[in-house]
């Protein structure tokens, strides 16, 4: 579904991601693991278009992206939360979903229809009249991830979902990307919480200063060296 081909990009004399080559799979999800400054975000902004590489390319679906902006990307059937909430604070849960979905579907009916039931998937829908910056961190994040579903993309990028959220709203989250995979949904998980990661994910990829370093199930990153060095430090 996903083919990154010997992906690079440069800020300065720093080289945050370093010739990366990775496939993903249709109908999975990979957790994407390292220490702080590994280029896992970087990695996420190239892939939905916030960034553009120096070196390298990615495809979608078997066509190139890496040239698109995001705006396009999305269009493509790439969605994606983000490590800092986005929401609009003033605006209410409701209409934080409504607004990314304009001039995606065909008329305000649809894509409150939508909305609502997105609302009600992320158990949100008894605070669609609240603002968003009233709710809970735990709420906003699962208000983000309904955010990124709106277009109802194929491939989702989550940047730390679990950052700050509440142990019973981190099962919510996983138990959220679980059903959505069941639905055909593609995920990519950027995270330092190492047991929520390990939970959800079948497949793991570890970035250091930019560098694949390992890639494979769970297991076999609990016990690779160089995950253990790299990330664990040990």
């Amino acid at each position: 579904m996903l083919n990154i081909t010997n992906l690079t990009k440069r800020f300065g004399g720093v080289v945050a991601v370093n010739d990366c080559t990775v496939n993903i799979e249709e109908k999975t999800i990979v957790g994407l693991i390292g220490p702080n400054g590994a280029g896992k975000t970087t990695l996420i902004n190239l892939i939905n278009g916030l960034y553009k590489p120096d070196v390298g390319h990615i495809h979608f679906k078997d066509q190139r992206i890496d040239g698109l902006s995001a705006h396009a990307i999305v269009h493509r059937g790439i969605g994606r939360s983000f490590q800092l909430n986005k929401v609009f604070r003033k605006m209410t849960a409701l209409d934080n979903l409504i607004v990314p979905g304009i001039g995606l579907y065909r008329d305000r009916k649809e894509l409150e229809k939508r909305a609502l039931e997105l609302l009600e998937f992320f158990t949100l829908d008894r605070l669609k009249d609240e603002y968003a910056g009233n709710l809970s961190g735990g709420q906003q994040k699962l208000l983000d991830m309904a955010r990124a579903l709106v277009p109802d993309p194929d491939l989702i990028l989550l940047d730390e979902p679990f950052h700050g959220v509440h142990p019973t709203l981190k099962d919510k989250i996983c138990e959220n990307v679980l059903a959505m995979q069941k639905q055909g949904k593609t995920f990519i998980v950027v995270s330092h919480d190492i047991p929520s990661i390990m939970s959800i994910c079948e497949r793991i990829v570890v970035l250091n200063a930019g560098i694949l370093i390992a890639d494979g199930l769970p297991e076999k990153i609990r016990q690779d060296e160089k995950v253990l060095e790299a990330y664990l430090g040990v």
